[in-house]
């Protein structure tokens, strides 16, 4: 395929545009959020078919960290999305790893109640699970969130992570075990290190879905000094207008903690899963 792309210029010329195109319609919706967010209030409806505006202004994140509770959003997401993203992969790691190394009774029970669990849609269970929580005493409280976030997302990021374990040969905890190293020990030296992969694409997959969550924090969250980010963004939008600059604004800001939490993980996530377990 290399060769014949070599061959034809037109094809490489084509594939190259193909991935502009689709670069820049996944980046246009991140590109019109800036453009509106540095976008004077008097010119947003004016000017809101131009591709960039005549005047630009910082107002509106000057105004979302001064005048509103921003950034008391912004942390308690932050907590919520971190801790159920720290909880969900150990759980999920240990989990998966039982599954993919041992044969127990009721095992294919197991996985098929979790397989069942993520086919009810949420407005079917949330009245349930409301009562659950109101019951525990943790309605307004970031308990509940962590709580909810970590159970729903736990089997998918289980078969996630039993996929990776599932690609790491058995032989290699069995050579670490012939060489005198107990299970525990050639899990956490040998295993480990070859899921890193595994573990920083669970990590970003629980992130986001919690960072981004709306419905439970809506209806188990009521108090404004415990309101996360997407709950927060509901309070540009009054009965007859909507803060359009502010709550741009806002959604820029929010990216960030995205954006790094990515950063940080990309290493992991691009790396080969066994890179450099069997040397020659």
């Amino acid at each position: 395929m290399a060769r014949i792309a070599r061959m034809n210029p037109a094809l490489t010329t084509g594939k190259y545009l193909a991935i502009a195109g689709y670069v820049g319609f996944a980046m246009f919706p991140l590109f019109w959020l800036l453009k509106i967010a540095v976008t004077p209030d008097k010119l947003v409806f004016t000017e809101g078919t131009a591709l960039w505006p005549s005047a630009m202004t910082l107002d509106n994140f000057r105004r979302v960290l001064t005048q509103t509770d921003f950034l008391s959003y912004f942390t308690n997401s932050l907590i919520v999305s971190l801790s159920t993203a720290a909880v969900t992969t150990m759980i999920a790691a240990a989990a998966g790893y039982a599954f993919s190394r041992f044969h127990f009774r009721g095992k294919p029970v197991i996985i098929a109640v979790m397989l069942v669990t993520q086919m009810f849609p949420l407005l079917m269970i949330i009245a349930p699970i409301y009562s659950i929580i109101a019951k525990l005493g943790l309605l307004n409280s970031l308990s509940s969130l962590i709580i909810v976030y970590t159970a729903f997302n736990i089997p998918f990021a289980t078969f996630l992570m039993q996929s990776f374990f599932d690609g790491i040969p058995g032989d290699l905890e069995e050579a670490a075990m012939i060489d005198g190293c107990s299970r525990f020990q050639a899990l956490r030296k040998v295993i480990f290190p070859l899921t890193l992969p595994g573990l920083g694409a669970t990590l970003g997959f629980v992130f986001t879905a919690a960072w981004s969550e709306l419905l439970f924090a809506l209806m188990l969250i009521s108090s404004n000094d415990t309101m996360t980010f997407p709950v927060g963004l509901l309070t540009f939008v009054s009965k007859f207008s909507v803060d359009w600059g502010q709550m741009m604004a806002a959604g820029v800001m929010a990216l960030v903690p995205s954006c790094l939490f990515f950063l940080f993980i990309q290493r992991y996530l691009v790396q080969g899963l066994t890179s450099g377990a069997v040397k020659g």
